[in-house]
């Protein structure tokens, strides 16, 4: 695994799993939850160490009892959760505590290494008194880093206003489809890491080129492109529940894309 610094310091593994449809019926977001989570099981023998989780995906405490129960260190594991932003979790600074305390709860653990705003407050004085609160969380050891998802740079831009602890990641969409250039390069030069969700998403003639420069590396496209991804300093969280492919997502760093490899996907 390779890890990316924050702006905290705090490392974070590179390339993590999402979980938003782990645990459910028939592998779909909005499916009856089951008992069982053998994606994320499959994932950790794997090596898989970042766990991307958040309240709204419903399985919280499934996949903390499957990280608790594991044979993997906590120290070395990576938890990053999401707050919704919905009134039932920001509608108070006590409101927002509560969620983060029922998270706590949820991981069976004492401090999370990653907590985000799951999507942009518009409500000014929620926004403020929600970070106020992941700092707070943050200052008590009990939150790693915090930071932010789904934030364009107008938001970025008005928490400069109040926020004692800069974001340490915006996590957004990045992919062939959604390149997302401007957002990426604000980004940059505020010193808050992107965390690319949907970072495997293209076009079928983009899938093409990737695969031709899959083979001089004996590499498919899917890599290729997450390979493209974390040697510009984009954190990936592609998610599989297939253990085939969960193999195949991690098995990136072997290899480094030519000059002339990286102008052709930035010309996709």
């Amino acid at each position: 695994m390779e890890f990316i610094t924050l702006n905290n310091g705090i490392k974070m593994p590179i390339v993590g799993t999402g979980t938003n449809t782990y645990g459910k019926e028939n592998n779909e977001y909005n499916g009856v939850l089951t008992n069982e989570i053998p994606e994320l099981i499959s994932a950790l023998e794997l090596g898989y160490r970042s766990i991307d989780a958040a309240i709204s995906y419903r399985n919280e405490e499934l996949v903390g009892s499957v990280l608790a129960e594991n044979e993997v260190p906590r120290e070395e594991l990576f938890i990053t959760t999401k707050v919704p932003a919905n009134e039932e979790y920001i509608s108070s600074k006590d409101a927002t505590r509560a969620a983060i305390d029922n998270s706590l709860k949820n991981f069976q653990t004492d401090y999370l290494d990653l907590l985000l705003i799951h999507h942009p407050i518009e409500d000014k004085e929620q926004l403020k008194n929600t970070w106020e609160v992941f700092e707070e969380y943050y200052e008590a050891g009990k939150l790693k880093a915090i930071g932010v998802s789904n934030f364009g740079k107008s938001h970025v831009d008005e928490m400069k206003e109040f926020a004692k602890v800069k974001p340490a990641v915006n996590q957004i969409p990045v992919n062939l489809k959604e390149p997302n250039k401007e957002l990426l390069a604000v980004l940059k030069e505020e010193g808050i890491t992107p965390v690319a969700w949907g970072p495997m998403k293209a076009e079928a003639h983009q899938k093409e080129v990737l695969d031709e420069i899959g083979k001089a590396y004996n590499k498919s496209g899917t890599q290729v492109l997450l390979r493209y991804q974390i040697e510009r300093g984009v954190v990936v969280i592609p998610k599989s529940h297939n253990r085939e492919n969960q193999a195949s997502n991690i098995d990136l760093f072997d290899f480094e894309l030519s000059a002339e490899d990286v102008e052709k996907i930035d010309n996709l």
